[in-house]
Order: C-alpha cells, then structure tokens, then sequence
C-alpha cells in the first residue's frame, strides 16, 4: 500500500551536496552488505573466492531490494535520512516498486557517466537528476523538526 506523505507545503527539491551526502553515507551501509554478501559467499563456497557472474548478479540484486525497500517504505535511506531527504512521487505519494527499478537503473547508468544524471541537477530548473525525471519521482529536503517542548 502506498503512503501519502504531509508537510508537503513545507518540502523544497534537493540540490546536488545533500544528494551527494547522502550518497556517500548510503555507499558505507551498501559496502557493509556487500561484505556480508561475500563472507557468506567465501563460508559457504569453503574458503574460497568465488567471483563469478552469479555472484554479481545477487550483489546488484541485493542492493536494488535494498533501495527498493528503503524508498517504498519510508521514502528514504538511512543516508537520506540523515541528510533530511525524501524520494516521492509529484504529488507527495511513496514510490512504487517499478518506479523504484527505474530509478535504481538510471542511477547506476547515470554514476556510471561519471555522476553526469545527478551534474544535472544543476541545470534543472526543479533539480530534478536522471533518475528522477525518468522514473517520475523527486527528491525533496525535509523541514528540521521543531524542537518545542510541549
């Protein structure tokens, strides 16, 4: 089931530092999986490396579940979330699982042109990046919380 966000009135799209804020500190827990992944991989294959295909494969999926998961079920990764972003569609709705594959592919595409899908955020009059605009969804910058003591 999809969620409707609030505060929309109060949310401004992301410009390109916090988005590569929130990439990097997205790309430590994404190293941490990864390790687990090939631990597990290593234990089972009895000590030895094994870098095959197969392998690959259940990295890369693996880490779209990942993001998949984080961006449908609160809109954010723990790196977005520190750096007070959201992923929603325009009118303020969690993504949906396609919208979420479309994304993740055009981001890796758009990382591996050296990062030129997230440069355009700088010319984009909503900065909007590559992933954005081709999945339908924006990024946006959340409010700081009040720090009002009832």
């Amino acid at each position: 089931m999809r969620r409707r966000f609030t505060d929309l009135d109060r949310v401004w799209p992301a410009g390109l530092g916090r988005r590569l804020g929130a990439m990097l500190y997205d790309s430590f827990l994404v190293m941490a999986i990864w390790v687990l992944l090939a631990f597990i991989a290593v234990a089972l294959n009895r000590g030895e490396a094994n870098e095959t295909p197969l392998f690959h494969s259940l990295l890369f999926v693996t880490t779209f579940a990942f993001f998949a998961f984080c961006w449908m079920r609160a809109g954010m990764t723990l790196g977005m979330q520190a750096w007070r972003l959201r992923v929603q569609t325009p009118d303020g709705a969690s993504i949906t699982l396609v919208q979420s594959l479309i994304r993740f592919l055009v981001a890796c595409l758009s990382l591996a042109l050296l990062g030129l899908g997230y440069w355009w955020v700088l010319f984009d009059g909503q900065r909007r990046s590559w992933p954005d605009i081709v999945s339908g969804t924006q990024v946006v910058v959340l409010p700081k919380p009040d720090k009002r003591v009832p």
